[in-house]
Order: C-alpha cells, then structure tokens, then sequence
C-alpha cells in the first residue's frame, strides 16, 4: 500500500533495538527520514547503518536519557537542526520493573514514570508546535498491560493506564490543532524484554525454555509470539493520511489476547 509518507520526518525514541528499531526501520521503507533516539549512541549508530544500507533516507542519532526533564526539547532540536521540520513522533522509549509489589522500592516506582510516563509528555509538549505546523502525528507505544491489572506488573500497567488517557487527553487537544494523536498496544513480541521474560519464567517454573514459550501463550490465550516488524507496520499505517479519521485511538495488537471492550 502506497502510504504516501516519501520526505516525511519522524523522531522515534527507543530507537536502538526491539519495537523502535523495527518502527524506524518500516518508516524508513516508506521514505520518511529519522531520527533516532535512545541512550546507546553506538547501539543508535547500528540501526542508523542499517537503515541506510537498505533505504534511500536520511538519518539521525541522538542519545539522551529521557528521564531527564532537559533531555526532550534537546531530542526535538536535534531533529530540527537535522531536517528542518517534524512530522511524526514516535514515543517507545520506556521498560518498567516487574516484581512482586512488596520488593518494589521508592526508586523503582520514579524510574518507571521518570522514562516512560514523564518522557512522553515532555516530548509531546516539546515537539507539539513543530508537529501542529506540519499537520503531524504522535503514535505512543504503550501496552496491553494496561488492560488488566497484575500483581507482578504494578508499576507498569500504571504508567501504561496513564499513558492511555494521556493519549486520549491530548488526542483531545489534537482535534482542534490539527495534530493526530493515537496508541499501540502491543502483547508479547520478540524483543530483548520478551527474552527477558522467557528468562524469568524458566527461573520461576523451574522449566526448560519451550515449556516457558508454551505456559507465556498459554497464559495470554495466544497461539505465536508477535514480531516488531507488525508494529511497525501498525504504526506507518497510523502516520499515513489513510489513517487520517483515525483520532484518539487506542489499538491493541497482542494477537487475541486482550478479550475486554
């Protein structure tokens, strides 16, 4: 499907592996030059060659800690400063601690909102003048997490729940300034924190790794792992003008498993 995304800028955080490198890497097929964002600049550098190996864009990499509150108006300059415009921001970049309730620390629970939480809203208020100028776009990646709450992911699915009515707040906002605002939701997917994941529940069940893959699908009623290729390609979708009446939304991609309304 021709999006119609060719020359477009986008600035993604969390760009430097799983879900961030898959959305800049589908962006970048589709013409659209990015920046990237995160806090390994040589891990930034990686997917940046890759990116311009494969496809006739141009990119950018920044590294900067998100939880610091300068950090995001320096990310949207240093887009500016490499495009000259922005048409798209992608906010990916946060991962939150999952423990049992009782052992999570004071700290743990700022270090999960200082990234994820805080970090998306001071990029979107940092890249919103440039973003109402070019008629551009936010897509926060967020999670199906905040669907249910768990005991083991309390910090999570907080900062996850907030983030989705942050998005509807601001979708709000985006109606009238013409700036498209919408979510994902993604479920188990192939990334580091997945393998993490498979890693811990080994551990806990005292089992091999293909029981772990079994008892994870099994327990969120799925029959696959997904890929981050699919929330990228979610996502160009989102970006795009075919997606254009879509307006406040909140899209779960977890291949079944979230069976709520």
């Amino acid at each position: 499907m021709e999006l119609g995304l060719n020359g477009k800028v986008a600035l993604i955080t969390g760009a430097s592996r799983g879900i961030g490198a898959a959305i800049a890497a589908e962006f970048a097929r589709e013409g659209i030059h990015v920046c990237l964002v995160a806090r390994d600049l040589t891990k930034l550098q990686e997917v940046a060659s890759g990116i311009t190996n494969t496809a006739a864009v141009r990119t950018a990499v920044h590294a900067a800690d998100l939880t610091k509150p300068e950090a995001a108006i320096a990310a949207v300059e240093a887009a500016i400063a490499a495009f000259g415009r922005l048409d798209i921001l992608v906010n990916n970049a946060g991962a939150t601690k999952r423990a049992d309730f009782f052992e999570l620390s004071e700290e743990d629970w700022q270090d999960g909102f200082a990234l994820k939480f805080h970090g998306y809203v001071r990029l979107t208020r940092a890249a919103w003048p440039h973003l109402r100028q070019s008629k551009g776009s936010i897509i926060n990646i967020v999670g199906i997490g905040a669907r249910a709450g768990s005991a083991e992911f309390t910090i999570g699915g907080s900062v996850n729940v907030a983030l989705l009515n942050f998005t509807k707040a601001i979708a709000d906002i985006g109606v009238k300034q013409g700036v498209r605002v919408n979510a994902i939701n993604p479920g188990l997917i192939e990334t580091d924190r997945f393998s993490r994941n498979v890693e811990r529940t080994m551990r806990e069940r005292s089992c091999n790794r293909e029981d772990a893959l079994t008892y994870l699908l099994s327990s969120h009623g799925t029959t696959r792992v997904g890929r981050p290729d699919e929330i990228g390609a979610l996502a160009a979708f989102l970006a795009s003008e075919k997606a254009d009446f879509i307006q406040g939304s909140i899209i779960d991609i977890d291949g079944g498993a979230t069976r709520s309304l």
